[in-house]
Order: structure tokens, then sequence, then C-alpha cells
């Protein structure tokens, strides 16, 4: 049975309280999407981890639901059918899939075996709908792996910000999930034997513009709603203060914290944690000196 599209499957959100801007969100998608390839490379690291821990497992996955496919660049070995969701309409259309929210998925309960996502989940606005969703996309003993960016990511732009406005600061880059707070979250979305882990991806950029560019090229500015705009004196300010964290070869390190992700969907076959009480052996007695 392949993947089933339907039409009314969604989590529970409500647009008023948004923290990001859906609408803006699509646009920056949209803008990104013709020369997505050349600012690619924090997704290929994700796609890397991913196609990694995939490889780990003695199985194959016929049906994968693909959550934020960019330019449908990835496919897992052996998968026979392959759904793509994106929220930007370039996107979708040219990896052959559907737009739509994350917070939104309009996939069928139970209809596939796997279910992949990287590089979304940070600005998705009902993060806990999102994997909620994911969860019910799978058949039972069905795999999510995902990866997004994490709360340590872009340190060194938002200290720079930050001070070039000391005097009246503003919010220039969003919220991000902590890998302690993700791994909750999966737990919290249904997930059996959850796994939240974390590396660090840093580049070295010669000037604030290099890395502002990047970010635009992949689609990972800010979509917090109704931003103060940055003015040219603050701007200028900023990336004096980059330049001053430069190395010695003249570039400034920025840091990308990638919080990878893996659930199952729960199956009767799988190991369940001990009942409490259960233990034969006193953990007291365990640590006593010998």
């Amino acid at each position: 049975m392949s993947p089933k599209p339907c039409s009314g499957t969604s989590a529970t959100v409500d647009d008023q309280s948004d923290i990001f801007d859906r609408h803006r969100r699509r646009l920056r998608r949209d803008r990104a999407a013709p020369h997505f390839a050349a600012y690619d490379f924090v997704r290929a690291q994700m796609l890397d981890g991913i196609a990694e821990r995939l490889a780990s497992v003695k199985r194959h996955f016929d049906d994968v639901l693909e959550i934020g496919c960019f330019d449908g660049g990835f496919t897992p070995a052996h998968a026979r059918r392959i759904v793509r969701i994106d929220a930007g309409h370039r996107f979708a259309a040219a990896a052959g899939g559907v737009q739509a929210d994350e917070d939104h998925l309009p996939i069928a309960d139970a209809s596939v075996d796997l279910v992949i996502s990287a590089g979304v989940f940070d600005t998705v606005n009902d993060v806990p709908g999102a994997l909620t969703l994911a969860r019910r996309a799978l058949r039972p003993d069905g795999l999510f792996l995902g990866a997004f960016l994490g709360g340590d990511s872009l340190s060194t732009l938002r200290g720079v910000l930050l001070e070039a406005e000391a005097a009246r600061p503003a919010a220039r880059t969003h919220p991000r999930i902590d890998v302690r707070s993700a791994g909750d979250l999966l737990v919290r979305a249904g997930f059996a034997l959850p796994v939240a882990d974390t590396e660090t991806l840093t580049v070295r950029y010669r000037d604030l513009f290099g890395l502002l560019r990047d970010l635009r090229g992949m689609a990972a500015t800010s979509l917090l709603p109704d931003p103060t705009a940055l003015s040219r004196d603050t701007l200028a300010r900023a990336a004096a203060l980059f330049a001053e964290r430069a190395d010695a070869d003249g570039r400034t390190a920025e840091r990308f914290e990638i919080i990878a992700l893996t659930g199952w969907a729960p199956a009767p076959s799988q190991p369940k944690p001990a009942r409490r009480g259960s233990a034969t052996a006193s953990l007291a007695a365990a640590l006593k000196p010998r």
C-alpha cells in the first residue's frame, strides 16, 4: 500500500499565536528555491547524518514521507514510493510534491514506513503537533529520522546584532529548540525509543555579509512577525563587530548546531522499559564501597 494524501489531517494550531509568519516563510522558501543548490551545505550535513543512521537499520522501508523536501535531492536507498511535502510552492513543485505546512500534514494515518525531515522543524509553529502528525503517519514500528538547527546556532550573529543595538535591542533571530527539549518533544509526540543528539558545524566567514547571504540562500533568515527594519548604521556596526571577532586568517567563525532526532512508531514487538520496582538488586548495595 502506497502513501495516501488526505484532506483534513491537521494538528491543533492557533494562527493568532504563531511564532513564525507563515506567509513570509513560504515567500522566503520560494526566493531560495532557484539557487538553493549553492547554499545547501547545512542541509547536506543533516542528510548525511540521516543516511548514516538509516544505513545502520537492517531493514528496508518501502513507503517514505519527506517533510520539508527542499529540492527533493534525497532518496533513501530501497525506497519504492516517496511523498514529498514542502511549505514552499517552488520547492514542492520542483520535487513533484505537495505544498503544505508541517503542522497541517495532508497525509493519512499509518500510510508510510519511514518519515524523514531535514532543516525545517526549527521554523515550524506547532512543533509538538507536527511531530505528532509525523508519528501518526507511520505504520507500527515505522521510523522517524529528523534534523534541524538547534538553540546554539548562530551565536556570533546573535552577539554582534545585540551589541550593535545595545541601546534599543530588537528581536533579530528567532528562538530555537535545545537538544534536551527536542528529546522531550519526541516523547510528547508518542514516539517509542526516542533519541536526540547534537553535532556542531563551524563555518568561517570573511565578513558578515557572506553569512547573511548564506542564510538567505538556505531560507534560514528570521521569520518573526513584524520585524523592525535594520538600519544601515546598525548593519555597519554589526559588520565591524563581526570583523573584530576574526581569527589570524581574517575569518570569523559561526556555529550551526545540528540536532538529530530518532523515534519509532510504537509496536508490540519493540523492547519495553522494565516495570518500575521490578529490579532484583538494590542500587544502594551496588554503590557500597568494597
